[in-house]
């Protein structure tokens, strides 16, 4: 069982290691850190995902995954959690930038002797595409776009969407979920309909329109400029919402 006193252990380790390389950087990243980590209206195993999820996309796999790892660690997120969310936002962020962080989280769990989590295979109805494949998970909305663009390339969301419902099931809430996808949206800068979709889901999941605001909030250490273009976005589908309501 984890409790505060190991949560602040590790974060002063985390800060000391990167002290070690540069003071003056030190103290401007631990500065940083702990404008973010006061951001009140996430739990701290959202923040360790959103962390993660800026690893994978940026990418920075190296001391800044490693200590966002521990850090989850020290909170109570186990790297089962961890697994479950680079299925999830593998989606997103592409197999190949999930897959080296897959990688990476495997030797760090094989550093502090922490077996491989057991996972159960998907079934294999959700692997179909094409005549045999299951029904679409899409909301009809969104399918409808996606058929105007492309008749394969709807198939390979449908693909996509279908595995991603399963792939961590009563491990991630749908909130946790949104606000991820919704991470990867501000790294890549895909500010239209897929942001917008997502920050949907998070508001159909019960987060607030402050705890949608607090995930922007928060990303804001992983680049300003970024986090600037995305309050554009989000407030503008913030008050066409309210427009419509």
């Amino acid at each position: 069982m984890t409790t505060s006193a190991d949560a602040d252990a590790v974060s002063r380790a985390n800060h000391d290691r990167v002290s070690a390389l540069d003071p003056v950087f030190g103290q401007m990243a631990g500065a940083t850190v702990r404008h973010a980590w006061a951001v009140a209206e996430l739990t701290d195993r959202e923040k360790v995902f959103l962390c993660v999820v800026a690893d994978v996309c940026q990418p920075s796999l190296g001391l800044p995954f490693e200590l966002h790892v521990r850090a989850g660690l020290a909170r109570g997120v186990s790297t089962a959690d961890i697994r479950a969310l680079l299925r999830l936002i593998s989606y997103d962020s592409g197999y190949p930038a999930a897959l080296a962080a897959v990688e990476r989280l495997v030797e760090i769990e094989a550093a502090l002797g922490i077996a491989a989590p057991e996972a159960e295979p998907l079934p294999v109805e959700l692997l179909e595409t094409g005549p045999d494949a299951a029904p679409s998970p899409l909301p009809a909305p969104i399918r409808a776009q996606l058929v105007e663009l492309d008749a394969h390339f709807t198939e390979h969301f449908e693909l996509q969407s279908r595995m991603r419902a399963v792939s961590g099931p009563g491990t991630l809430t749908v909130r946790e979920r949104a606000f991820a996808t919704m991470s990867v949206d501000v790294h890549y800068q895909t500010l239209e309909e897929t942001f917008q979709a997502h920050v949907n889901r998070a508001l159909g999941g019960g987060a607030s329109e402050a705890d949608v605001r607090a995930v922007l909030r928060f990303n804001a250490q992983f680049g300003v400029t970024r986090a600037w273009r995305a309050w554009k976005a989000l407030n503008a589908h913030l008050a066409g919402l309210a427009a419509t309501a």
